[in-house]
């Protein structure tokens, strides 16, 4: 039966009794609101319901060169997409190498505390646009602005401090050759001192920063660095 044949049907008994026509009124709209109910169950929309279901990695492409980074460890959102870009900036706890966890709340009653010590190590992966190569800066720029007396630190460590008044007064250069290391580290003064270390791949140049502490396991920081970029560097990371 047709729903005009329906209506006309119910238009003749309501005719005969006046006040049956509240049962096709409310008949109609019990079929009205169920079938909005239902298209509106099968048109709504089930994707990204699951603030997890994102990728683990992201591959991008910085100065023509593939990395595979850990997405939960790129620092700013905006920089938390696939495909080619300028830089991107990630951290890592250390040793684990795991993407840290958040941020705690900083209250009334926990701002007076202590900060924290540094427990991570920072990567930066940006192009470098044919600048001077890293190796070729400690070989042939540092040495210009070096003392010429070395320290021994450790095992195979050695420090130069960099001259008063140079560029880069106020840091020292820490280097190894077995595992290799190179760090360019200032001082510890009212805050603690940070070195930075850095390494050419293809068309992108790699910066680490961490804790000048952190050279008294240095045969430990080295492998850290190397594994990092073994494990982000190419298709499989």
């Amino acid at each position: 039966m047709t729903l005009l044949s329906t209506a006309q049907l119910i238009a003749r008994d309501t005719r005969k009794d006046p006040r049956g026509h509240m049962v096709p009124i409310m008949l109609a709209a019990t079929v009205t609101i169920g079938a909005i109910a239902l298209i509106a169950y099968l048109l709504w929309p089930t994707w990204g319901t699951d603030p997890s279901g994102g990728p683990a990695r992201l591959p991008v492409s910085i100065g023509g060169t593939l990395f595979n980074v850990p997405t939960a460890a790129v620092r700013m959102k905006i920089q938390r997409h696939t495909g080619p870009q300028e830089r991107v900036d990630l951290h890592f706890s250390f040793p684990s190498l795991e993407p840290p966890e958040p941020p705690k709340h900083v209250s009334a009653d926990t701002v007076e505390e202590k900060p924290q010590p540094i427990d991570r190590i920072f990567l930066s992966i940006a192009a470098h646009h044919d600048s001077l190569a890293p190796d070729i800066r400690v070989r042939t720029i540092y040495p210009r602005y070096l003392e010429q007396a070395a320290t021994p630190v450790d095992d195979g460590l050695t420090m130069r401090a960099f001259r008063d008044g140079s560029p880069y007064g106020g840091e020292d250069l820490f280097t190894a050759s077995t595992p290799g290391l190179n760090a360019r580290c200032t001082r510890d003064a009212a805050t603690p001192g940070m070195c930075l270390s850095e390494r050419r791949i293809d068309g992108a140049d790699l910066t680490f920063r961490f804790p000048r502490s952190w050279l008294a396991q240095w045969r430990a920081l080295s492998e850290t660095m190397e594994r990092l970029t073994l494990r982000m560097h190419g298709p499989k990371g």
